[in-house]
């Protein structure tokens, strides 16, 4: 992928967005052929990557998708991460909070599941539920009993200040100590969700993805438009930047997606521990003892 493509997918830090800013077909003249040839070649490159990212044990990885029903999360993450190790991998997908989760702060799930030092931690949906389904259904937070907030009236603008400032300086903290988080939003447009529904509807092979709530939340299509859009503005950092995926094309949305992984791993000057002069040594005698055994 070209330079002058991936900025029109990133969402600059500092900018008011709105969703409407970014064309959910856009492919880039690239044709779905060299598409699908580059994501090759990443899907390659990054088990190269990640088996050095866990020999040098410095760093870890953070993938983020969010998306609107029928987006592709699934398809994004078996297609881009399918040459990666699993030992290496751990996938989460956060759904509604337990009582368990309730009876802690917002972020506490998502620490339990952060990826430890040369590992790849991937979240289909995250924190950003908590400023997403949350602010298109204020009630939710009702349910985490916070101090001072008794009814939905309490959610007042400066508490989602508050919050996306917490996701802010959260993001920040993991980034300073070896983690690089990367965040995705799938941008599907409304008549491509509609029309992957009817799939998902006459399709028997795809009936058991069909969700009756996705279509009772495709009803305040507006209000997520919303929501996105203020955590675009909000939350998209130097340090963890948003990257808006055009989705209406999977071949072009995986492509990208592999795309910016790769190239943000290959920035990280991976590469495999060199042995110290005692470390050599001890090699070579192993070697020798080893050649020395008779078989």
């Amino acid at each position: 992928m070209k330079k002058d493509i991936l900025k029109d997918l990133l969402a600059k830090p500092g900018k008011q967005y709105s969703v409407s800013d970014f064309d959910p077909s856009f492919t880039g003249e690239v044709s779905k052929q060299d598409a699908k040839d580059q994501l090759a070649q990443d899907v390659e490159k990054l088990s190269e990557l990640q088996s050095m990212l866990y020999a040098q044990d410095r760093y870890s990885i953070l993938i983020i998708f969010q998306a609107m029903d029928a987006a592709g999360k699934d398809g994004t993450i078996k297609h881009v991460m399918s040459g990666i190790n699993p030992q290496g991998c751990q996938v989460f997908s956060f759904k509604q909070p337990s009582a368990e989760e309730l009876d802690h702060d917002y972020l506490w799930r998502i620490n339990r599941c952060l990826p430890e030092r040369g590992r790849i931690g991937i979240f289909n949906r995250s924190h950003y539920e908590d400023v997403l389904i949350a602010k298109v259904h204020p009630e939710i937070i009702l349910s985490g009993k916070l101090p001072g907030i008794e009814t939905v009236k309490d959610i007042d603008p400066d508490f989602w200040k508050r919050r996306y400032r917490q996701i802010n300086d959260f993001e920040r903290y993991l980034t300073e100590n070896g983690t690089v988080v990367l965040k995705f939003f799938l941008n599907v447009s409304k008549a491509e969700q509609k029309k992957r529904f009817m799939e998902r509807l006459d399709d028997k092979a795809k009936n058991w993805k069909f969700s009756s709530a996705d279509v009772k939340e495709r009803q305040f299509w507006d209000e997520y438009m919303k929501a996105y859009a203020d955590v675009l503005t909000e939350t998209s950092t130097e340090l963890a930047p948003w990257y808006v995926i055009p989705a209406d094309n999977k071949w072009f949305m995986r492509y990208a997606v592999g795309w910016i992984i790769c190239d943000r791993m290959k920035q990280l000057d991976l590469h495999y521990p060199k042995l110290s002069e005692e470390g050599l040594r001890k090699l070579e005698e192993c070697k020798k003892s080893v050649s020395d055994i008779n078989f």
